[in-house]
């Protein structure tokens, strides 16, 4: 009977699919869609003016 040999594990080849730079790119991406948009500041054209008298709904 032969001896037994350790048996190895077949290499796989390395595989590059995406930079840096583009993995950096669509993370950045997708936190800035994931975010409600900032209020616009008070005075800038197209800001909605402050409302006069407004009461919360109860």
């Amino acid at each position: 009977m032969p001896a037994s040999r350790p048996t190895e594990q077949p290499t796989r080849p390395v595989l590059t699919g995406v930079s840096m730079r583009d993995l950096l790119a669509s993370c950045a991406a997708a936190d800035a869609v994931s975010r409600p948009p900032h209020d616009p500041e008070p005075g800038t054209p197209g800001a909605p003016e402050p409302a006069e008298g407004h009461r919360d709904a109860a």
